[in-house]
């Protein structure tokens, strides 16, 4: 297997271990704000999402940028809040570019989430370019999956259970906002 197979898979297991649930719970509240016919939006959404972790792991794999882990464990999952949040409230159609900003932004901070796991990896490298971006590539696969499996699922039972979008839309962003607020308890005690 080839260094850049090796980084790829790690990349993608990385992105799909239950072990790692915030990661999975973000991405599936961020789809949960969209219906099926705005599928190029979510797309766009997760490519932000990546070119945020992406470019904060080669800053902080390059010893550029350093935050203390308590912090982004208490970071991730307020973005987790706040994008459930932002799935009850309606949006107007002028908020598009915002929303692809803050999901950029949002990408740093889950970025940073991975850095630590990655620089231990990465410490025994001389080049650090292709393991990089294959990790950030197998990452962007791991969330595809993710999306893929979610737009299975709400297809399935809009068409053939006639179940409303904003079921889905409201059941995963309350379920995210639950599973945040755990989690925000949590990393707080640690922080505070």
């Amino acid at each position: 297997m080839s260094l850049f197979e090796m980084y790829l898979k790690l990349g993608f297991r990385h992105i799909i271990d239950i072990n790692g649930y915030d990661h999975i719970v973000f991405v599936l509240v961020l789809c949960a704000g969209y219906s099926l016919d705005q599928l190029k939006k979510v797309l766009i959404l997760i490519t932000a999402f990546t070119i945020g972790h992406s470019l904060i792991l080669a800053l902080s794999t390059l010893k550029i940028v350093n935050v203390p882990s308590d912090l982004i464990e208490f970071l991730i999952p307020a973005t987790i809040l706040l994008t459930a949040i932002s799935n009850i409230i309606p949006r107007n159609s002028g908020t598009n570019k915002l929303v692809y900003i803050i999901t950029l932004f949002f990408g740093l901070i889950h970025g940073l989430g991975f850095s630590n796991y990655l620089k231990e990896l990465l410490g025994r490298e001389s080049n650090i370019f292709t393991p990089l971006l294959a990790f950030n590539l197998g990452l962007e696969l791991g969330q595809l999956v993710i999306l893929s499996v979610y737009f299975a699922i709400l297809f399935l039972t809009i068409y053939l259970f006639n179940v409303r979008t904003n079921f889905w839309r409201i059941f995963i962003s309350g379920a995210a906002f639950g599973i945040s607020m755990v989690l925000l308890i949590e990393s707080g005690r640690a922080l505070f």
